[in-house]
């Protein structure tokens, strides 16, 4: 029976993960992870996470230093997703649309804009959901510029820093906890907000 080793490290995704885990042992480390946080926000398919997460496991009393400098790359970089999708959209549409993501789903992204507005992307920029998408969906949707930038940089914040706080805590045994824990935790975080402001909307 072959070994299944290979025809995972042939998977492009796998071996792009890889190579963004390589650089957490070269002395570029840092300037990786800022282009990383910054490309991932508008087409780059790796969350910076993983950089982040080898950075601050191998210098623990650094974590939430590289938590802000991810933020804040994380954060330009959506500003320039939002320009694609505000200046730029007639020129990327052909290469994102069903490459990245596909029309059906791009539209239902930029109707959660007209429902939601920054909440959503919130929602991107703290969990799971691909972050990119909402990022240029934003700018499609021509959603307030400095409402975009607040959401992100409370989303990307509250993500990265959650991180390395959880680094700090745990240890050597953060890994382990972040990926068997740490996306449904976002989730589950994400829909108590999210039910909090409908409940506060009920209310009035």
């Amino acid at each position: 029976m072959s070994d299944p080793a290979p025809r995972a490290h042939r998977n492009p995704i796998r071996r792009l993960y890889d190579w963004v885990l390589g650089w957490a042992d070269t002395p570029y480390a840092i300037p990786a992870l800022l282009v990383l946080a910054f490309t991932e926000s508008s087409f780059f398919p790796i969350p910076p996470d993983v950089l982040l997460i080898a950075l601050a496991l191998a210098k623990p009393e650094r974590a939430f230093r590289y938590a802000l400098w991810c933020t804040l790359a994380s954060v330009v970089g959506g500003l320039f997703g939002y320009l694609i999708g505000y200046a730029l959209w007639a020129t990327f549409e052909p290469i994102l649309i069903n490459n990245i993501i596909s029309q059906a789903n791009f539209e239902a992204v930029t109707q959660r804009y007209n429902e939601y507005g920054e909440l959503a992307v919130f929602a991107a920029a703290f969990t799971p959901i691909p972050y990119k998408v909402f990022t240029v969906a934003a700018g499609v949707a021509q959603l307030d510029l400095l409402k975009f930038a607040a959401a992100s940089f409370a989303g990307r914040a509250g993500r990265f820093f959650l991180v390395a706080l959880v680094i700090r805590l745990a240890g050597a045994r953060a890994k382990a906890l972040i990926d068997r824990y740490f996306n449904l935790a976002t989730i589950v975080g994400t829909i108590l907000l999210v039910a909090g402001f409908a409940a506060i909307k009920l209310l009035r």
